[in-house]
């Protein structure tokens, strides 16, 4: 069941892009920071988050 939508998602996946391209920019152990956005493209574009469903979150409109 999708559980992330509108603007959650652009945020997810503009935020991950936005990071990602950090670990193509900094030096040594910094691009690190980078990987970070791994779980943030893949909930974004999944629209599935295991947070969101733990704490019994919806921001998807479609049910």
């Amino acid at each position: 069941m999708k559980n992330v939508g509108g603007t959650d998602r652009a945020i997810r996946v503009i935020l991950g892009i936005a990071l990602l391209s950090l670990f193509y920019v900094l030096p040594g152990y910094w691009k690190l920071v980078g990987l970070i956005a791994v779980p943030l493209l893949i909930t974004g574009l999944a629209q599935k988050c295991g947070i969101n469903k733990l704490l019994g979150r919806n921001t998807c409109r479609l049910r």
